[in-house]
């Protein structure tokens, strides 16, 4: 399995639940092996750990813009 990392920017403020849920929707789609929030430098970034054979990125950034429409994708 090949593995690429990306980091999404998430609003500031959506709240702690909706972070919670949308990191286990994100984890939850095959081809993503994890995601996770840094609660204690940047609660507002995820980074998703992925294999790019079978899930493309924008499908991932697709996933997360349906919690929160402005959510970026960050080069990495």
């Amino acid at each position: 399995m090949n593995t690429a990392d990306m980091l999404i920017y998430i609003h500031p403020e959506l709240d702690v639940q909706k972070r919670a849920d949308l990191q286990k929707t994100v984890e939850g789609r095959a081809g993503v092996d994890c995601a996770e929030f840094d609660p204690r430098s940047h609660n507002h970034a995820m980074m998703v750990r992925y294999d790019p054979d079978a899930i493309q990125s924008m499908q991932i950034l697709d996933i997360v813009r349906k919690a929160d429409p402005v959510a970026t994708m960050v080069g990495m």
